[in-house]
């Protein structure tokens, strides 16, 4: 990055709600990888004489991500006609919201480098997606573009930020923040391979210091958060480059060129002249019911922001366990349901539980926390056993193993595998005995005041004892073995 230039980034991400059927039509929605053209309809595909009907399901997914994403909602709200010629638009025009969408003046709050950062969110409003256009099968280029009508109609919430970032770094943790907000209000999936999130960025560069906006490119269709950050840092050497040699930004829309690393020429930037916005006739005013709109408030879950918050100050967890443990809705209602109700320090043994042994097996089996062969309780009983003495660390790990693969309670695989931890003074004494005439070497140098060779002589009790020693009484008896 030039430490002469100061990057400015508004970002435009394009998300598809989590409806069964299209905005306007009963059409599915299921179409990422269906046969091209088997999930339209006479509506969807702009043929002569049809009428939209507006998909309420829809609209109140819409509406919770506003209400989450702190926006102020409009108490009345216009779809409009954004005009203009695409093969991949039948009608010639998109259905979307324009001088009157249904929120604005929201924002999230992102981290960076730990700092944090609140991002105004301008507006967000409600549109169809267009179809896919086909430039290639498989790995064979044709020399024609073909067009998949399947995606056309489906709904979209565009979320507009306001020109507030100002690094890829703070971009990839915006985006990453809003993915979180949406998923865990089940309004999208945001699975940006399938194109359910997809991000246009626009880009400027200024001198450091300086209080006007540089001319901005517009990055089409960023389809990853990596695309979004490498998009970004080529934009700005890019840009910067120009305005270093003497030339100017031409105010233009790009893509990126994943393959070659760099932005390509798409057309000249448009304004919002360019697409003659109307009113849709067919379309009434989108009234907000003030009761309506209570009762979306009252079903809004606990958001990622809240939960990290809570599980620091309920559970002491730490910046980074909390982080992790809150990324994702399922993971931390599993947490929640292993920790609550535990006695005190039950909830960081879980959370390193959950953090290591389930996070490894989920990952390796392609699991959601919700299908976890090992139910959130069992995981909750099992630290407790950690915690009071009854199984160590290490015996954790294969309690675990043995309730994955088998069930059962935590209690009972503990007394199947002979794993309970030996905190009996007399039979840890007769090991601590036995491992000190065992290493008369350490014993010595503990003896003189070396501390580290109490490390080996741990080790010896453990072995002899097949790590079943409660560590705590081998080190307590070990200590007091070495007093005159």
């Amino acid at each position: 990055m030039s430490a002469d230039f100061e990057m400015v980034v508004g970002l435009e991400t394009h998300v598809q709600l989590a409806t069964r059927t299209k905005l306007f039509c009963a059409c599915p929605t299921d179409g990422f990888g269906a046969p091209a053209n088997s999930r339209i309809c006479p509506l969807c595909t702009g043929q002569p004489g049809v009428l939209p009907v507006l998909n309420r399901a829809a609209v109140e997914l819409a509406f919770q991500a506003a209400l989450a994403l702190n926006c102020r909602i409009a108490a009345a709200s216009v779809f409009a006609r954004k005009n203009y010629f695409y093969p991949d638009l039948p009608k010639a025009y998109q259905i979307s919201q324009y001088e009157k969408p249904f929120s604005s003046d929201g924002w999230l709050d992102i981290r960076v480098q730990g700092t944090q950062k609140r991002v105004r969110i301008g507006r967000i409003h409600l549109e169809e997606d267009a179809g896919k256009l086909l430039h290639a099968v498989g790995s064979r280029e044709l020399d024609c573009s073909l067009v998949d009508f399947n995606r056309g109609g489906v709904p979209l919430i565009e979320i507009v930020s306001e020109a507030d970032l100002r690094s890829p770094e703070e971009a990839v943790a915006y985006l990453r923040g809003l993915r979180e907000v949406i998923q865990y209000l089940g309004v999208s999936r945001c699975d940006m391979e399938k194109g359910e999130m997809r991000c246009d960025a626009n880009v400027s560069v200024r001198p450091v210091g300086a209080a006007e906006f540089g001319t901005r490119t517009e990055i089409k269709n960023l389809n990853s958060v990596r695309a979004v950050k490498d998009a970004l840092e080529y934009e700005f050497r890019r840009q910067t480059g120009l305005l270093a040699g003497g030339g100017r930004v031409s105010q233009e829309t790009l893509l990126w060129d994943a393959q070659a690393g760099a932005t390509r020429p798409m057309r000249s930037k448009e304004g919002a002249e360019d697409y003659r916005y109307f009113p849709d006739p067919d379309l009434p005013p989108l009234v907000a019911d003030a009761k309506w709109l209570d009762e979306l408030k009252a079903r809004l879950p606990e958001l990622p922001a809240a939960r990290r918050e809570r599980f620091a100050a309920e559970y002491g967890l730490g910046a980074e366990d909390a982080e992790l443990l809150a990324s994702s809705r399922g993971l931390a209602d599993y947490f929640d349901d292993a920790a609550r109700g535990r006695a005190p320090g039950v909830a960081k043994t879980a959370a390193n539980l959950v953090a290591t042994e389930l996070l490894a097996r989920l990952n390796a089996e392609a699991l959601e926390p919700e299908a976890a062969r090992l139910p959130p309780a069992e995981l909750g009983a099992l630290a407790a056993l950690v915690v009071d003495g009854t199984l160590s660390s290490k015996g954790a790990k294969a309690v675990f193993a043995a309730l994955w693969e088998e069930g059962g309670t935590a209690a009972e695989a503990v007394a199947r595998l002979g794993l309970a931890q030996v905190s009996d003074e007399a039979a840890v004494g007769a090991w601590v005995r036995e491992a000190l005439a065992a290493n008369p070497k350490a014993a010595a140098d503990l003896k003189a005041g070396r501390a580290r060779a109490a490390g080996a002589l741990v080790g010896a009790v453990m072995k002899l004892s097949q790590g079943k020693a409660d560590p705590v009484v081998v080190n307590r008896l070990i200590q007091e073995s070495m007093k005159p």
